[in-house]
């Protein structure tokens, strides 16, 4: 790792300090993270990792919290999370040059999407949060059964660092408007913006003790946070394999989880598609974001007969895409986020080749002598076949497999030939066959001429190996309630098997 350019202005004074109980301390073992630019793989900045004590520390601080947060009303908590969101558009410039420099996201992303969509998660949430109703329930004569949502408790949430800014709030703001208290856990690799959102939330008036910032490595901080007993639910974005774990962990007290895990989205393109915007919107399924997300539209799936006018198409327009520094406003594919995690895409290039695939573009990091020491790594095309390992793993980075097929049924076939179910698309004129094939696909979600949209009161989440519950959208505040059922003997009597 190189050490040497400057460290820019947005990072000198950024908080780099753990959050708990409403205070900036110092992790409790005096650990620190170091934080790389993967621009040019520079030292950022140097991180407190917290450790399971101060996992315990700050666990304790919302626990002691969550009674007032719980009693505070749900009009007053909204007000808190207006006030956080306005704060972030107030704070917009320093946050997205912050996230860019952080994870590489292009500077045009982090303003035109990243920074506006968080503050959006936050307006929402606090717009909903008095208006989540209980309901009434016909029962026996005599007597009243209604039923309230509470909140659980003590949330333990886990950020990924593909979108670290993004997901604070998709998992913050339905925890907090629905009165919980919430302890979250960065990646270890993007820790810098959220530290930044826990000072907005302090200086706003969320007080003390209800949101606590404890960045630190998975295997230490977030297997001790999953397993917590004074942890209540545990809601964690991320692979896989993590989810596993972060099941087993979460069975010492049959804590709530949610998961939001990984994706291989099948975006099909039918012979009716409109097909320059099946082209543009292909494109940004797989390079936005370098790739880097768990919906990305990675297997692209092309009806035969209009597959060779299409990836003429495409092919030209990903080879236009102009690769570079994320802090560039003219930059539109900047690096992916680490060096480890650039060496694993680059990989399945080769894994690719093995098993038979050509290489219709990219392929290897780019030839610029201003990129070569960072994580870069070139839009990739390949051909493939449904059963391969790229149709199959999640690679991650910018991309895509390229398969044929010839028919409707064919590709439903293909599209649901994964252990994953979080997103998939398709392109067609065709209105019947858009309803047809969306209910045929085995996903949480699909796009119908489009893809990757997504909107703070659209629910968010997969089914199979892609996890379970869902982020956004009204069913987020039930993600984060629990039913109570209390019944009212109105008549007040006595059951009539115990009368004497």
């Amino acid at each position: 790792m190189s050490a040497a350019s400057p460290i820019p202005a947005a990072v000198k004074s950024v908080e780099t300090r753990l959050f708990i109980g409403g205070e900036f301390v110092p992790a409790a073992e005096g650990g620190l993270i170091p934080v790389y630019n993967p621009h040019d793989n520079s030292l950022l900045a140097k991180v407190a990792e917290a450790t399971p004590v101060d996992i315990d520390r700050a666990v304790a601080a919302a626990r002691a919290a969550f009674p007032a947060w719980k009693r505070t009303t749900a009009a007053e908590r909204g007000r808190l999370l207006l006030k956080v969101a306005d704060a972030i558009e107030a704070d917009a410039e320093y946050l997205s040059e912050l996230e860019t420099l952080d994870t590489g996201h292009p500077i045009r992303d982090t303003k035109g999407l990243d920074v506006p969509r968080t503050a959006a998660a936050f307006r929402y949430f606090g717009g909903i949060a008095d208006k989540v109703r209980g309901t009434v329930n016909p029962v026996d004569n005599g007597f009243l059964n209604y039923v309230t949502r509470e909140p659980v408790g003590v949330v333990g949430a886990i950020v990924p660092w593909n979108f670290p800014l993004l997901f604070t709030s998709w998992k913050m703001g339905p925890a907090l408007a629905a009165g919980n208290t919430v302890v979250l856990k960065q990646a270890e690799l993007t820790p810098l913006t959220t530290l930044r959102i826990a000072r907005l939330m302090a200086e706003v008036g969320i007080p003390p003790g209800v949101v606590n910032i404890v960045p630190g490595y998975g295997h230490s901080a977030g297997q001790y946070l999953a397993e917590h007993k004074g942890i209540n639910k545990i809601s964690f974005t991320g692979s896989t394999v993590t989810g596993r774990k972060v099941v087993a962990a979460s069975a010492g007290n049959l804590k709530r989880v949610q998961l939001e895990l990984g994706g291989k989205g099948a975006n099909i393109v039918f012979d009716d598609a409109p097909l320059d915007a099946a082209v543009a919107g292909a494109a940004f399924a797989i390079f936005h974001n370098q790739g880097q997300a768990c919906i990305a539209g990675s297997r692209l799936l092309l009806q035969e007969s209009i597959a060779d006018a299409f990836l003429e198409k495409f092919l030209g327009l990903a080879w236009s895409i102009r690769v570079g520094n994320p802090l560039d406003p003219q930059t539109e594919m900047g690096p992916l986020t680490s060096p480890g995690h650039r060496d694993r895409v680059l990989s399945y290039i080769g894994i690719a080749k093995e098993q038979g695939s050509a290489v219709l573009l990219g392929g290897g990091p780019p030839n610029d002598p201003a990129l070569q020491a960072g994580c870069y790594v070139m839009p990739t095309v390949v051909t493939a076949q449904p059963g391969d390992r790229v149709c199959q793993e999640e690679v991650f980075g910018p991309f895509v497999s390229v398969t044929r097929f010839r028919d409707e049924a064919e590709v439903i076939d293909i599209a649901n030939a994964t252990e994953y179910g979080l997103g998939g698309g398709l392109w067609t004129r065709d209105l019947q066959r858009g309803h047809r094939v969306a209910s045929a696909i085995n996903t949480g979600m699909v796009w119908v001429n489009s893809y990757k949209r997504v909107n703070p009161g659209s629910p968010f989440g997969g089914v199979g190996q892609s996890g379970y519950g869902r982020e956004m959208g009204f069913e987020a505040m039930h993600e984060y309630t629990d039913a109570k059922s209390v019944w009212i003997n109105v008549d007040a009597q006595t059951p009539p098997f115990y009368k004497r």
